[in-house]
């Protein structure tokens, strides 16, 4: 009888991100990550009880990914840093679609939304200093660009356009200059 394969923690969310990757969120199950895996259900509910465990992880795992994206984006000195963060929001968008999905297009109902008030702050604060304003007009100022910056990322990982990066960028850059004007005119 040949030794039992040593399945860790680690290789199920691995492969289950891939499934989501390949497939969506609504194709993950124990029985595709086990044929991923080429074990048996058993090493996967002996590290979760549920298969919404799982599924937890696979956010966590997702957003670390799209961490990586941001860090990357925002520290390459390819774009200002304020800009860099949205253009690294469009590019997970475009290569990771599936990601994307599952942690900015998902459904919300019935999830507890917890805002995590520190998420913005770094981000603000970029804002805050770029523009002499306060607070809560740099907060209204990212909302506003974040919602632009996500319309324009959900079209691509929905493959409604391709827009190349120099296109995103100056639509980016005009949109700014947009709020910018508004937010910066005193009187």
């Amino acid at each position: 009888m040949p030794p039992k394969t040593r399945v860790e923690k680690e290789d199920i969310i691995n492969a289950a991100a891939d499934i989501v990757r390949e497939n969506s969120i609504a194709a993950l199950n124990a029985r595709a990550v086990a044929a991923k895996l080429g074990v048996s259900t058993q090493p996967i509910f002996s590290n979760y009880s549920t298969m919404e465990e799982l599924k937890g992880d696979v956010l966590d795992y997702a957003y670390n990914v799209y961490a990586g994206y941001l860090e990357r984006g925002m520290t390459s000195g390819e774009y200002p840093i304020y800009k860099a963060s949205g253009m690294a929001y469009i590019q997970f968008a475009k290569e990771e679609r599936e990601l994307f999905k599952l942690l900015f297009m998902r459904d919300r109902r019935g999830e507890k939304l917890v805002q995590k008030d520190d998420e913005f702050k770094p981000i603000v604060g970029i804002i805050m200093k770029n523009l002499g304003i306060s607070e809560e007009e740099a907060t209204m100022f990212h909302l506003e660009m974040w919602v632009y910056v996500h319309g324009i990322a959900s079209m691509i990982a929905t493959s409604y356009l391709e827009w190349d990066k120099e296109t995103i960028s100056r639509m980016l850059t005009d949109v700014y200059m947009g709020l910018k004007e508004r937010y910066t005119k005193k009187g």
